[in-house]
C-alpha cells in the first residue's frame, strides 16, 4: 500500500499532473503499473481519510496554562510502530515549526493506517511531506520538509 501511496504522489502530486477525478480510470492505471486491486484500494481509502482529517477536529489536549510546546505521550500500537528515531524527528520537526500539534496528530494517524510491517524514518518523512501538501497553508512548512527530505549533505562526511 505504501509503494502506491508513493507512486501516486511522486508520479501526479508531486510533479503537479492534474490528477484525475475518476477512481475507476486510476485503479487501471495503478492496476497496469503492477499494482493490486486490494492494496490500489487501500490506498485510495488512506488519501480520502487524509482529506477528511482536514475537517475534524483531531487536536491534542492541552492543560490549562500548558507551554506550547507539549510533549506527546504515545500509546503502545503508536510507539511499536514509530520507533524513538521517528519519534524524535515528529519532535524536532514541532521545535523547528514545520509541523505544529493539529499537522502532527495528522501525521501520526496516517501512519497508523499504513498496511505495512516495516515502517522507518525515511517511510515518515514521506508521509509528513504527503499530510503537509494537503493541507492549506501549510505550504512553507511543506517546502522547509521537501528541502530537509531532498537536501544534500554538503562538504565531506566525517
Amino acid at each position: 500500500m505504501f509503494d502506491i501511496l508513493m507512486y501516486l504522489f511522486e508520479n501526479f502530486i508531486h510533479n503537479e499532473t492534474e490528477i484525475r477525478v475518476d477512481q475507476d480510470e486510476l485503479t487501471d492505471e495503478l492496476t497496469r503499473a503492477g499494482f493490486h486491486h486490494d492494496e490500489i484500494y487501500k490506498a485510495l481509502s488512506w488519501l480520502e481519510k487524509l482529506a477528511a482529517l482536514q475537517d475534524t477536529d483531531i487536536t491534542p489536549y492541552l492543560a490549562k496554562g500548558s507551554a506550547s510546546f507539549v510533549t506527546r505521550v504515545y500509546i503502545q500500537e503508536e510507539e511499536m510502530r514509530l520507533d524513538v528515531e521517528c519519534r524524535g524527528f515528529l519532535m524536532f520537526l514541532e521545535q523547528i515549526n514545520v509541523l505544529d500539534s493539529f499537522t502532527r496528530e495528522m501525521v501520526i494517524d496516517r501512519v497508523m493506517e499504513i498496511d505495512s510491517k516495516e515502517f522507518c524514518l525515511e517511510d515518515m518523512k514521506w508521509v509528513v511531506l504527503m499530510v503537509l501538501f494537503n493541507v492549506p497553508g501549510k505550504e512553507n512548512a511543506y517546502a522547509q520538509m521537501e528541502d530537509l527530505l531532498f537536501e544534500e549533505p554538503e562538504g565531506p562526511l566525517h
